[in-house]
């Protein structure tokens, strides 16, 4: 494990439920290893051993605590992988009956016991697991048709229903790279440098931030690679420009989002965060009802393509850190002095 201690520290000092499972520690005068959540009095920081597993902590000698039951931790996950296997293999996703009995827990159990663990349900789990094949399908088959079957849709209905969510736009338009999806854009100064936007026909798809013009415009060609690009007006900008500057009219902005279940998850969370207030990781986690996804939440801010309207520079560690911002961590630190400010 890493040899710097202050964040298991921190995450034990926290009882922060998000670390549950990613490590746990035991308590050398006792014998007991704990949950970094556990309600037990923290031990000194001399007394405690860090395992990456329960049964590390075990073959080390130590016996699982009473209280947050930490064995209970790596079965409850195992089972979960099991599950998430099955959906994988089968052709036809598994009814939520068939998973819980093969996990051998009730239904509404093993429900609230996959989002927790996932972030997500098993029918969104499925979903995005579909969607993936679906991205493949529609890489390397001859036709739209044959990919929707090759990836195990009923149906063109099924996969269209859902595709403005799962793949940022029509199955066609995918299959032929975005090619003839037309996106106009255009690049302006702002308060943090340069803003570049961008726009389809549902709404605002990127907001990028830098200082550089064509490494900004080269972004967005590598995000939408076969996409006809259209420069526009820099006053076309005026609104996000405003927004930059007073973040709460960012609730206004027309967007054209597209991401898996779990990152529109996040998102929303994040939009949820009032201007001027952060929110760490675990919290964000834990308001979406997944305490245990903090890894998850982290790469979905790092996927958000659209900078302050998808206010993931609201999100810090647990420890106050700043941490990672993808358009620079003074840029973060500005966004929130301006909005803590106005």
């Amino acid at each position: 494990m890493d040899t710097s201690i202050e964040p298991f520290l921190a995450a034990l000092r926290n009882r922060d439920r998000g670390a549950d499972g990613l490590f746990f520690y035991a308590v050398k005068t006792t014998g007991v290893y704990c949950l970094p959540s556990c309600a037990a009095k923290n031990p000194r920081p001399e007394n405690i051993a860090y395992y990456a597993s329960a049964d590390a902590a075990e073959a080390a000698g130590y016996r699982p605590c009473k209280r947050c039951r930490p064995n209970e931790a790596d079965r409850d996950a195992a089972l979960i992988a099991a599950a998430c296997r099955m959906i994988e293999a089968a052709e036809t996703p598994p009814d939520l009956a068939a998973l819980a009995e093969a996990a051998r827990l009730s239904p509404s159990h093993f429900h609230r016991l996959f989002k927790k663990t996932t972030g997500v349900t098993p029918k969104a789990y499925a979903a995005e697991h579909r969607a993936g094949k679906t991205k493949a399908a529609l890489r390397t088959a001859k036709t739209v048709t044959a990919a929707i079957y090759d990836s195990g849709h009923g149906g063109p209905s099924r996969l269209h229903a859902t595709a403005a969510a799962s793949l940022g736009m029509t199955p066609k338009t995918f299959h032929a790279g975005a090619a003839g999806q037309n996106i106009a854009f255009a690049i302006a100064p702002c308060a943090l440098g340069l803003v570049l936007a961008a726009r389809t026909s549902v709404g605002i798809c990127a907001i990028f931030l830098g200082d550089d013009e064509a490494a900004l415009e080269a972004s967005l060609q590598k995000t939408f690679p076969k996409a006809a690009l259209t420069r526009a007006a820099e006053d076309s900008l005026a609104e996000i420009i405003a927004a930059i500057a007073s973040p709460a009219r960012a609730k206004n902005l027309p967007l054209d989002i597209a991401g898996t279940a779990f990152q529109r998850q996040v998102f929303q969370a994040l939009r949820a965060i009032p201007p001027g207030q952060t929110a760490t990781y675990s919290q964000i986690a834990a308001a979406i009802g997944a305490p245990k996804a903090v890894r998850a939440v982290a790469s979905a801010c790092a996927a958000n393509r659209l900078a302050v309207a998808i206010p993931c520079h609201r999100a810090i560690r647990a420890d106050g850190d700043l941490a990672g911002y993808h358009w620079g961590l003074a840029r973060k630190a500005k966004l929130l002095e301006a909005e803590r400010n106005a």
